[in-house]
């Protein structure tokens, strides 16, 4: 059964004449006819009757006609949409560590979105070191971490945000201005992030509070939504955020900027040497537009 053959069928049905529709399908009645007969041999019944005034659709042929008109719509609309889908577009996966401002990833996108048109961008949050290794296994094109990938991957910095220090409103007035020494959490409870979360990060603060001779009482966890029940579960004073976290976290918290010396937060984005066009094109836009390195 082809959609010419149903053509033909419903041309007939509609004129109720075969010369009639033979004329306006530009074809001869004899092979009007055969195409026909053969679709009535291939739906085993008879689909139309003679009459002294032409012909007249059998019971059958009027249940095909219902069913042909719509599949001849849906066939129709099948060729429209398939000429305006435009270029096929290819997913790139993308891994998201926490923390990443979503102002900056909106330009990102909206950069990645005229320079690279044919990409089509799937985002997944995870933490740098299950991305890393998702990386290495293929099941991401590109990965934002926080921490300093190793030299056999194409890498580029690509943000650097303070770090500082978040109090609860009611413990504001122990603080001034709109920064925090690092020497003002001398003897403090400070809650900050595990290692394996803020690499980079983690080792300066530590290191440069070990340097200075302060002696925080550190409180490290593992957490990306739920600093609040940190720190009550430890009984800190404060946590040490980006702002970008802390606004996210503990809304209405004050978070004041770590000083002497400042302590920051960086982002790579990671990709395999070896990689499809496409996600090359998307890691080279965002390097290039918003790398520091």
């Amino acid at each position: 059964m082809e959609l010419r053959q149903l053509r033909y069928f419903v041309e007939v049905f509609d004129r109720g004449s075969l010369s009639a529709a033979a004329k306006a399908l530009l074809i001869s009645q004899p092979a009007l006819t055969r195409q026909v007969q053969q679709l009535e041999r291939e739906c085993g019944v008879p689909l139309f009757e003679r009459v002294p005034a032409g012909i007249v659709p059998t019971p059958a042929g009027t249940a095909l006609y219902q069913h042909v008109l719509t599949l001849l719509r849906y066939a129709d609309t099948a060729k429209d949409a398939a000429r305006e889908a435009g270029p096929v577009r290819e997913i790139v996966q993308i891994g998201l560590a926490p923390g990443l401002p979503p102002t900056w990833l909106g330009q990102i996108i909206d950069t990645v979105r005229v320079a690279v048109p044919q990409a089509y961008l799937s985002l997944t949050d995870a933490t740098s070191t299950v991305q890393l290794q998702q990386l290495r296994a293929g099941r991401l094109d590109i990965a934002f971490v926080h921490e300093p990938p190793s030299g056999d991957l194409v890498r580029h910095r690509v943000l650097e945000e303070p770090f500082g220090f978040v109090v609860d409103p009611r413990m504001e007035g122990e603080f001034t201005g709109d920064i925090c020494p690092l020497s003002a959490l001398d003897g403090m409870d400070v809650l900050a992030h595990a290692r394996d979360q803020v690499p980079i990060g983690h080792d300066r603060l530590v290191s440069a509070a070990h340097e200075a001779g302060i002696r925080p009482r550190w409180h490290f966890a593992n957490y990306t939504e739920n600093a609040r029940a940190c720190l009550h579960a430890t009984g800190a004073s404060g946590a040490i955020l980006s702002r970008t976290t802390a606004g996210r976290l503990l809304p209405g918290w004050v978070w004041r900027r770590l000083v002497d010396p400042p302590i920051t937060m960086q982002t790579w984005i990671v990709r395999q040497p070896v990689a499809r066009g496409t996600v090359t094109a998307v890691a080279d836009t965002i390097a290039g537009s918003f790398g520091i390195d």
